[in-house]
């Protein structure tokens, strides 16, 4: 059963753990794993934060990974985001993006617009429906330990890569914000000229 397990990681330290390792990674961002991203990040100039497109996170990080094939893309997406555009992971598999990781902070919610549970909460396995699809690799990794101890796996790996991570939120969670996600494009791209 994918919900039995009792176990999880820290939101907080999931995005830590991550910024940790991602060198100059291009990171495409959005609703609650952004509120945790825009805290750690230490590349502003690289990230991507995704802003009224929930769901779509997935796709700008596929189109951003072929456009750029010669850099590491990571997309921090969240399980009910992924729910909403499931067929992205066939859409992904289908184009194997050698740079690709995805990242999706499974909190069992959708935590930014009110914690509703998401539909079938603890009934589907999304690293077996990534594998099953056509994803090079799928972690599924519910404690910061193994998180840590995989990452160098997880980022040197021939992606599409598919990281579910069982995430819970600390007390102090960051504000959530809106941003314009045009602008964010125009600023990557500049940075990506120059």
């Amino acid at each position: 059963n994918p919900g039995a397990c009792k176990t999880m990681i820290s939101s907080a330290d999931a995005a830590k753990a991550i910024s940790d390792v991602r060198g100059d990674a291009l990171v495409v961002s959005t609703m609650t794993p952004n509120r945790y991203w825009d805290v750690v990040t230490t590349n502003k100039q690289r990230d991507l934060p995704i802003f009224g497109a929930m769901g779509k996170a997935s796709s700008v990080g596929l189109g951003l990974a072929l456009a750029q094939p010669d850099k590491k893309v990571l997309i921090l997406d969240g399980d009910g985001g992924l729910l909403m555009n499931l067929g992205v992971l066939v859409t992904i598999a289908g184009k194997q993006p050698e740079n690709l990781v995805h990242f999706v902070f499974e909190d069992g919610v959708y935590f930014t617009t009110g914690g509703q549970p998401i539909p079938g909460a603890g009934m589907f396995n999304l690293a077996g429906m990534a594998r099953e699809a056509g994803f090079n690799e799928a972690f599924e990794l519910d404690n910061l330990e193994d998180l840590v101890t995989q990452l160098p796996e997880v980022m040197s790996a021939t992606g599409p890569v598919f990281v579910s991570l069982k995430v819970n939120h600390d007390n102090d969670v960051p504000d959530f914000y809106m941003g314009n996600t045009g602008k964010s494009m125009r600023e990557l791209m500049a940075h990506l000229q120059s």
